[in-house]
């Protein structure tokens, strides 16, 4: 791994463990055991880091949720969907806990999320398009579109809304789970009579596996 990537690992999981406002460039460079002017030879600045973590998001959100084709199968690609999810929402945690003041500090950046949010809406309103193609949901244009608004507000707000309700503000893996059993609650309620019990079997392995991570 070169350098450049070791720093964008490491401020990833600095910021997830300590929130991003707590972590400066002197934290990333102290924590990888080199001087700031090294970093400064890749980054900028702090600013710079997450710019280049969200175009990691950008690019993961565009490359996993790609829209099912008829000949797919329909369990098979909301699995990985799903899977996909998880990492996302684990991941890249920090960036929806303090979205706004990020946001708000980088002009640039917040140009750039607005563009990648207006784009990921039709992108995830056409997975909804193809799950209702394949059978799995049944329902109509106008609800797709606030379909893909509440999957979207969903993943974007279930970690700082679980971190606000817990006194030590940690998050475990077992909450992503939980997550993901709520996205798949909004597709159930538009299931149709053969894709209920299939959903259902996707209910019973995300929460097996939120019991497993809680046990841990």
């Amino acid at each position: 791994m070169s350098t450049k990537d070791k720093i964008i690992t490491t401020s990833i999981m600095l910021f997830n463990q300590h929130g991003e406002r707590a972590i400066t460039t002197n934290h990333i460079a102290s924590h990888m055991g080199i001087s700031p002017g090294n970093l400064y030879y890749h980054f900028k600045n702090k600013e710079d880091i997450i710019r280049h973590i969200f175009a990691l998001y950008s690019k993961h959100l565009h490359t996993q949720f790609v829209p099912m084709e008829k000949q797919d199968e329909a369990l098979t690609h909301l699995t990985g969907y799903l899977d996909a999810l998880f990492e996302l929402m684990w991941r890249f945690h920090f960036f929806y806990d303090n979205l706004g003041d990020i946001l708000s500090r980088d002009e640039v950046l917040k140009k750039d999320y607005i563009e990648f949010q207006a784009a990921l809406l039709s992108q995830v309103r056409e997975i909804v398009i193809g799950l209702r193609e394949v059978g799995m949901i049944a329902i109509d244009d106008e609800d797709a579109v606030e379909l893909a608004h509440m999957l979207k507000i969903t993943v974007s707000f279930w970690t700082p809304y679980i971190k606000a309700r817990r006194l030590s503000g940690e998050l475990i893996q077992q909450d992503i789970y939980n997550g993901i059993l709520k996205v798949l609650a909004l597709f159930k309620a538009f299931g149709t009579e053969q894709s209920i019990p299939k959903i259902n079997l996707l209910r019973e392995k995300y929460s097996k596996l939120a019991a497993q991570a809680g046990a841990v």
